[in-house]
């Protein structure tokens, strides 16, 4: 027993269970909480009178503080410990949410927006570091996948329940109904996660350049930058495709389509699984097809072919970002350099893609339609698999 801690919990053990139990409520919270207002965009663009491109902002100005955010919460779990700084980031998103319900203007919903990505970092920015040093070596990718396919369900459920409460009730009472999911979900951090019995604390210090000259490293980076920003502009985009002729979907029926995020969760998952037996190198240029392969099918006219293509979009993407997102600290690790930065940076690349590319598709929609939402994600699809063949040509150092 005393062996089986030092060298991480493995499928089976108690505490494997409950660590894997609580990273999964975590995930939900977290993709929950951050793209709550997708389904609500244009509910947000009707109430604050302001354009589709700008109603975009409330899920951007979220992603971007969390981005900025992840920079120094990976070096402030050095010393305040990853297990504490996940507990009240999950907790702190969850209070901040339900004080955007409450609004009072468009410029004040950005600001919680934006405090709201900030206290989200402490659980992305340490999430991995934390499985690689209490899972077992051979269960990183199984665990990590589980992880992912948390915020997959979680992406999934906030859509779904807020466009169902803001059915009933408005926007306001959707984004409340996901801030009280968001603490069910914090006590269950509280209760479940286990303490870290192989972190050892340090100091902090600031980022060191040798995450940024591994060039395996800087090659993840981009993929996740590339990935998630097509996958946000595609989902951006389809809430007001679907909402408009002739669709005409409510905020409730639209976000019935985010159910698809299901496939997303059994995507990370699997993938996680492929690439514990064929490895990394082979699994990710796959998922980059595979999301290709969804945005064109978009293309097509009835709504059936629409959601199947956002099914197999969602799919494969959850399948790079599930395998790229816990292959940063085991490159890292094997590089020598500090994995929570390593993956801070990585999620920094992912948050920032999505702010900056996610709220490039309302300016799309607005300018081409559909066509024009689906060349940018096309593109971003297309950068991420050229990435990710890169990868294959890079020296190994660890698999």
């Amino acid at each position: 027993m005393h062996q089986s801690v030092a060298l991480g919990y493995r499928p089976g053990d108690t505490q494997y269970r409950r660590l894997s139990v609580a990273l999964f409520a975590a995930g939900l919270a977290t993709f929950a909480l951050l793209y709550s207002t997708q389904p609500l965009l244009p509910e947000l663009s009707e109430a604050f009178h302001v354009s589709p491109s700008q109603s975009a902002f409330s899920v951007s100005f979220a992603t971007f503080g969390l981005g900025l955010a992840l920079l120094v919460a990976g070096s402030a779990s050095e010393v305040i410990g990853r297990t504490t700084l996940m507990r009240w980031s999950v907790a702190g998103t969850s209070v901040f949410a339900l004080l955007t319900a409450f609004a009072p203007t468009w410029h004040a919903l950005l600001a919680l927006r934006g405090l709201q990505g900030i206290a989200m970092a402490g659980l992305p920015a340490v999430a991995m570091a934390y499985l690689r040093e209490e899972v077992h070596p051979d269960s990183h990718a199984r665990a990590s996948g589980l992880y992912i396919a948390g915020t997959a369900v979680g992406g999934m459920s906030g859509r779904v329940v807020a466009g169902g409460l803001a059915d009933l009730g408005g926007w306001r009472f959707g984004a409340a109904g996901i801030a009280v999911l968001g603490l069910l979900c914090a006590a269950v951090v509280w209760w479940l996660l286990p303490e870290s019995k192989n972190f050892r604390p340090g100091s902090a210090r600031p980022f060191s350049g040798r995450i940024l000259r591994d060039p395996a490293l800087l090659a993840l980076y981009g993929i996740a930058a590339t990935a998630v920003g097509g996958f946000v502009a595609v989902y951006n985009g389809a809430v007001f495709r679907l909402s408009g002729d002739p669709y005409l979907l409510s905020a409730g029926a639209a976000g019935l389509v985010f159910c698809v995020y299901l496939l997303g969760s059994a995507g990370s998952a699997g993938a996680g699984l492929l690439a514990d037996r064929f490895g990394r190198r082979a699994v990710v240029p796959v998922g980059c097809l595979i999301t290709l392969a969804g945005v064109a099918i978009t293309l097509a006219a009835p709504l059936p072919l629409i959601v199947l293509g956002l099914a197999v979009m969602t799919a494969g993407f959850f399948a790079v970002h599930g395998v790229a997102s816990g292959w940063v600290p085991a490159r890292a690790h094997a590089a020598g350099v500090g994995t929570g930065q390593a993956s801070s940076m990585y999620l920094f690349s992912f948050y920032l893609g999505s702010s900056v590319f996610g709220g490039l598709a309302g300016t799309a929609w607005s300018r081409a339609g559909w066509s024009g939402v689906a060349v940018e994600a096309g593109v971003l699809f297309a950068i991420a698999l050229l990435l990710s063949l890169v990868l294959r040509s890079v020296p190994r150092l660890d698999g």
